[in-house]
């Protein structure tokens, strides 16, 4: 059985077939968010406290950060602000992180600060990539997401992507990498441009398990991109991707209607043992709203409740 180690200082995460679903926060990302570059430009870090905060709360096993804010000179600017980030993730969660960048320096700068075991997010099968990232996942000994794609772009053919990935597993075993520390991401292309993008991705993920014997991973919410009700979509994509045999995801873990979709996948593949994670959550769920008033009756309702009582206690009394 293919597992993937990743962990912090006090916590070990599983990736694996057998394993539940690796839930990776993608919020800490300035990427399409113009808000958050100018704060992390500014060295204001308030919304990656909160988003690290909220999306651990709300079920994250691990979260991506990441620090590509400019694309002026990201060389000398990402990697002292990816590291400065880290270590404040680090220092407020105790989930495992996922580096993420383009920039191997900033990999690496952040490999040199995060404590425990991460993953790096990552390489693609374009040559210049895999001969400046493998020497850096051999160094630090840590697992990377290794995207399907190479000189020649995104396939739209699936078994094209499947040859890629499967030259980077080969090329990671030249420089002493395991095949369990690979995890593949064979990209999860718009359904709403392209109507087989579905069953690709599931045809795709199978063979990956079956014949690379690789843990998987994506950009859960690529899958929806353009079209109306995306949470709608995503948490339908998401329980199919994982019966494919995809054990993990990038995603956000603050969309209730996804993250309830992933635990009840969990407890109909097997990997929530006794449906504890399942029970325990809606336990808790129906706790805080109970305790936030939303679960109680009203005043007037119970106090109806009580007249209605009392005028049957004195029925049956009288009777």
């Amino acid at each position: 059985m293919t597992h993937t180690i990743v962990a912090s200082v006090t916590r070990t995460v599983t990736i694996g077939f057998d394993q539940p679903f690796c839930v990776i926060g993608e919020r800490i990302n300035p990427t399409g968010r113009k808000k958050l570059a100018a704060e992390m430009v500014a060295g204001d870090f308030s919304t990656v406290e909160a988003d690290a905060l909220a999306q651990v709360a709300a079920g994250a096993n691990l979260l991506d950060v990441n620090a590509g804010v400019t694309a002026v000179d990201p060389n000398q600017s990402e990697p002292p602000l990816l590291a400065m980030t880290i270590e404040l993730v680090q220092s407020l969660v105790s989930v495992p992180l996922c580096i993420d960048s383009s920039v191997p320096a900033a990999l690496e700068a952040g490999l040199e600060v995060c404590k425990g075991r991460p993953l790096v997010n990552s390489v693609t099968g374009e040559e210049d990539r895999l001969e400046a990232i493998l020497p850096l996942i051999k160094k630090y000994d840590v697992p990377v997401v290794a995207i399907s794609n190479d000189e020649t772009g995104i396939s739209e053919d699936p078994d094209v992507r499947f040859e890629v990935a499967r030259k980077i597993v080969e090329r990671a075993a030249d420089y002493g990498i395991k095949r369990e520390d690979i995890v593949v991401d064979p990209l999860v292309m718009p359904i709403g441009a392209m109507g087989t993008a579905g069953r690709q991705v599931f045809h795709l993920v199978r063979r990956l398990r079956e014949d690379l014997k690789v843990n998987t991973t994506c950009g859960a919410s690529n899958v929806s991109f353009g079209l109306p009700n995306r949470h709608g979509i995503n948490a339908a994509f998401l329980p199919m991707a994982i019966a494919s045999g995809m054990t993990s995801a990038i995603m956000n873990p603050c969309r209730p209607q996804e993250m309830e979709a992933v635990r009840a996948a969990n407890v109909l593949m097997g990997t929530d043992a006794n449906c504890a994670d399942w029970i325990r959550h809606n336990r808790d769920t129906a706790t805080a709203t109970m305790v936030n008033g939303s679960g109680m009756p009203s005043a007037s309702a119970a106090g109806s409740g009580a007249r209605r009582r009392g005028g049957r206690e004195a029925r049956r009394g009288a009777g």
